[in-house]
């Protein structure tokens, strides 16, 4: 971390033991994400519960560049365990912000589309002609929510595409606008 840990305690005082746990949690952080510029570790006992007994609410903010990050966890009984989940729960968001900064999201592929090009319905299938031209084959029974007997030619369709004995053939088939 470039600058240093923040570490605080409202309604209670944290043992040198528990700082220590909660320093090293953090610098591990660095592991993950090495840009931290900040990081303050508040570690709160909100209200006792007459049936729960104290529960320990931990909350971390971090300083990264582009932004600060939050996390907050459910609060727990176990001080130890609240740290913990706390400090999973930064790791993935740093794991997250990192991933999206590199450009490494993952994004999701458009799902195709094409024209039906021609019918065959005495025998139960007939071909798709996508964008760039190819003709892709597909049987009555890869229909989803619509009936074969009612297609026509011209309609637009999305498809999923398969390599099937011959060819390319269309899995699903999908009447758009249904």
């Amino acid at each position: 971390m470039k600058l240093q840990l923040q570490i605080t305690a409202r309604n209670f005082e944290l043992t040198e033991l528990i700082q220590g746990h909660i320093r090293e949690k953090a610098e591990k952080l660095d592991d993950f994400y090495s840009h931290i510029m900040r990081c303050r570790v508040m570690v709160e006992v909100p209200h006792r519960h007459k049936h729960k007994g104290i529960l320990y609410d931990v909350h971390i903010y971090m300083t990264v560049p582009g932004g600060e990050l939050a996390i907050k966890r459910e609060p727990n009984q176990d001080i130890y365990v609240a740290i913990r989940d706390a400090f999973d729960a930064a790791r993935r968001q740093l794991e997250d912000y990192g991933r999206k900064q590199r450009g490494g999201v993952k994004r999701h592929e458009e799902i195709p589309h094409a024209r039906i090009s021609a019918l065959f319905p005495d025998k139960g299938y007939g071909f798709l002609t996508t964008i760039d031209g190819r003709e892709i084959y597909f049987h009555e029974n890869s229909i989803v929510s619509s009936d074969f007997k009612s297609l026509q030619v011209g309609t637009a369709v999305h498809f999923s595409e398969e390599q099937g004995e011959k060819g390319p053939q269309a899995s699903t088939v999908k009447v758009i606008g249904r």
